[in-house]
């Protein structure tokens, strides 16, 4: 039975409003107008977006933020943005308070919000509804003609090329993804189509309450070992969102799915699969992917893409299944995609200095690994100078440099084996120690182990226990040609800016001196 949820004018609180699945919830409610307030103990930009758009933002976690909207009082207005002149760096212009009488407000926590937080013993005490934030997306997604991309990997490039797709149809749609991109300036949009595009996470289970009109699976692997004992209940997790979705599309290229789903429409790489959508004529270069793409037997036309990789086409696929089920010509679908610039930590370009270049993702799955790596190695090998053209196939031009930071314990010691082998596209492999996420470790595995593991089969391979480490190893190992990937679900990303203000500054060889 779905949870009721209030869209009339009662208020939402937001436990930990900065996360990014959290905070684009939060942000389609406060451009609805209704009133949002959230805390959350690290500000940043998409905090600053959710203020500027209307949202009452705390920088801590205590009871009292749970009665905002009930307090007339102007000096709590006052006390709540104290943070502003508090060395935040960030300026925030006062709301209006906005008072809800006789209302205590709706209460939005995710599964890292422990029970022993403060707020979550408030709304207890006060008697809030409370929800989980999956509980506020399936209300959302009820409220639409919805489309839910779920599946291990690539969900967030997936519904973001899904919703820049809808977006360039004039389709005007609402979107909500875990990631930031630059077509709507975030995580999510309002819009006043009919549509919702929504990215549905399995990591807790809570897809299971999703009902989509169009339902899309990418792929099904065992990853959230924190949730999931095993494969099985995974699938049963994607089964459940089967039957509650109107339409599925799914990857024929994933063993998983063809065993265990039956979709409606279906999209594969290969032509001997029979999928309703499939490419041939593909072509890989370091500035994207071209493949000729096919409908029940029948060519559609050329597909252009900027983002690289076999899995960003697999994902463009995807979108070309819904954006047909939806009416829209090939024409103006290949013209959109072929203009998607991806989304933010998705092999992200941060700069390039002296040669180097940076890049930023997300993967933290041994799979995710091998399908960045793939990527990067086209990039760095199509990119070489006609020089070093002959060098192109032993690494010995530009080299991929992999700098992984590990993401929870259990993750590490189930994928153990599995992360020993996902390397092989790197020339120099550097190991973060493990973020733990809030994790014990009672695995009794670490990064070091990890390391160790991976150098096994793996010639070149670095280990850092601490941020500071691998900072300096990267301070050190890296020379002009070099493209430098870090990878990771944790905080390794914090120190790409210093890495790339030391290269900035320091003097290097050129590519040919030293190569």
């Amino acid at each position: 039975m779905p949870i009721s949820v209030d869209f009339t004018g009662r208020p939402f609180h937001f436990i930990g409003i900065g996360g990014i699945g959290m905070s684009a919830l939060a942000y389609i409610l406060t451009k609805r107008n209704l009133p949002v307030s959230g805390s959350d103990l690290r500000l940043s930009h998409i905090t600053r977006r959710l203020q500027e758009a209307g949202a009452h933002i705390f920088w801590q976690q205590e009871a009292a933020n749970l009665s905002y909207f009930l307090n007339s009082d102007p000096s709590v207005l006052a006390a709540a943005t104290e943070w502003a002149s508090a060395g935040s760096g960030l300026i925030v212009e006062p709301k209006p308070t906005v008072l809800v009488s006789d209302a205590t407000p709706q209460v939005v926590c995710s599964t890292a919000i422990d029970i022993r937080n403060p707020e979550y013993q408030a709304a207890l005490e006060l008697g809030c509804p409370i929800l989980h934030r999956s509980d506020l997306l399936a209300a959302l997604i009820r409220e639409y003609s919805s489309i839910a991309v779920a599946g291990t990997h690539g969900k967030t490039t997936t519904s973001s090329m899904i919703g820049h797709l809808l977006l360039n149809a004039n389709l005007d749609p609402t979107i909500v993804v875990g990631g930031e991109v630059s077509s709507w300036g975030g995580n999510a949009r309002l819009g006043q189509g009919p549509y919702l595009v929504a990215e549905a996470d399995e990591s807790d289970g809570t897809l299971a309450k999703l009902s989509a009109s169009i339902g899309v699976v990418t792929n099904i692997e065992l990853d959230h070992t924190d949730h999931y004992h095993d494969l099985e209940q995974v699938v049963t997790t994607f089964q459940t969102f089967q039957r509650q979705c109107g339409l599925l599309v799914a990857s024929a290229d994933c063993q998983v799915i063809r065993t265990n789903l039956t979709p409606d429409v279906t999209y594969s790489l290969d032509s001997a699969t029979g999928a309703t959508y499939y490419v041939t004529d593909v072509q890989f270069g370091a500035d994207g992917t071209s493949a000729l793409v096919w409908e029940e037997g029948q060519p559609l036309g050329l597909l252009h893409l900027r983002v690289l990789g076999c899995h960003n086409l697999s994902n463009a696929l995807a979108a070309v299944a819904v954006g047909r089920h939806l009416g829209i010509a090939f024409g103006d679908i290949a013209d959109s995609l072929e203009n998607f610039c991806g989304a933010r930590r998705r092999f992200e370009h941060r700069g390039s200095y002296n040669g180097i270049q940076f890049f930023d993702d997300y993967a933290h799955h041994p799979s995710e690994i091998r399908a960045t790596l793939a990527a990067a190695r086209i990039k760095a090998d199509q990119s070489l100078p006609p020089t070093l053209a002959d060098s192109r196939h032993s690494h010995e031009g530009r080299r991929v440099v992999a700098v992984f930071q590990p993401h929870r314990f259990s993750r590490t010691a189930a994928l153990l084996n599995d992360f020993t082998e996902a390397f092989g596209d790197a020339d120099q492999v550097i190991m973060a120690d493990i973020y733990s996420a809030g994790e014990s470790n009672t695995f009794g595995v670490s990064g070091r182990q990890l390391a160790d593991a991976v150098a096994r089969s793996h010639p070149r391979v670095l280990y850092g226990h601490t941020l500071d480490d691998i900072q300096a190893a990267l301070a050190h190992s890296l020379r002009p040609g070099d493209l430098v990937l870090f990878m990771g679900a944790g905080n390794l990303n914090q120190i790409i800016p210093q890495v790339m203000a030391y290269y900035a500054e320091a003097e290097v060889p050129s590519l040919q001196e030293a190569c």
